[in-house]
């Protein structure tokens, strides 16, 4: 039977997870369950970045889509050379101020985020991450726009669903749809059109034995190849 508390949220196993947003395993665990390590003989533990949606069962772990979509903002943010702690401190003060759950991933922090970072950042070799010292021109813009622009808002700013590949492609990733698997809007799932694709080696075939347009079989082929270059 179906967990009906489940549905709407999409879930995916760690590996799932790494794989659709090549976000490696390892950061995805460490950020979202914290970890132990060993100084001096002594033991100390590093919280995770903030709770994930839903809780352990049988010491089995997963994630939601919006643990999906806000574990690429900290992704993108270390790759921009921003520290954890800064992060950490992000998370708790938006999650305060903007009064969200999944705080980086809402539209309010695409419009108050650089207020956040100002007030989070004390290091200035840090700061110079962020903001251009000379002119004070906020430096995450375009990271920010670029994921931004992946995502699918609703008129009340509710987070609906993500286009991986842009709004202009055929690849989607909704909550409400396959449990959050990457799909084709007609509801196909990538990984099983590309499967397709390497058994028939044609696309036009694989479009129509699914009954589905062309585009969306080479959209879902560039999507899944992606992965694999990841």
């Amino acid at each position: 039977m179906t967990d009906l508390s489940f549905l709407g949220i999409g879930v995916y196993s760690i590996p799932e997870a790494a794989r659709i947003s090549r976000v490696p395993a390892s950061y995805i665990r460490r950020w979202l369950w914290g970890y132990k390590y060993v100084v001096k003989g002594q033991v100390h533990r590093t919280d995770p970045l903030w709770a994930p949606q839903l809780p352990e069962i049988d010491d089995a772990r997963a994630l939601t889509f919006r643990d999906l979509i806000e574990i690429q903002f900290v992704y993108r943010f270390r790759q921009r050379g921003i520290s954890l702690q800064t992060i950490r401190k992000t998370i708790g003060l938006a999650t305060e101020l903007l009064d969200k759950t999944f705080p980086l991933s809402s539209v309010k922090f695409k419009t108050d985020g650089k207020k956040v970072f100002a007030e989070v950042i004390e290091d200035p070799a840090e700061r110079g991450h962020v903001f251009d010292l000379r002119t004070g021109q906020y430096l995450l813009s375009y990271v920010l726009d670029y994921l931004y622009d992946a995502l699918e808002y609703s008129e009340f700013d509710e987070l609906i669903r993500w286009w991986p590949l842009g709004k202009n492609r055929r690849v989607i990733v909704d909550p409400k749809r396959s449990f959050g698997r990457p799909i084709v809007p007609e509801g196909v799932q990538t990984n099983i059109l590309a499967s397709s694709f390497r058994t028939e080696g044609d696309v036009k075939a694989v479009a129509s034995w699914f009954e589905i347009s062309e585009s969306s079989v080479s959209d879902a082929l560039e999507f899944e190849r992606s992965l694999m270059a990841a």
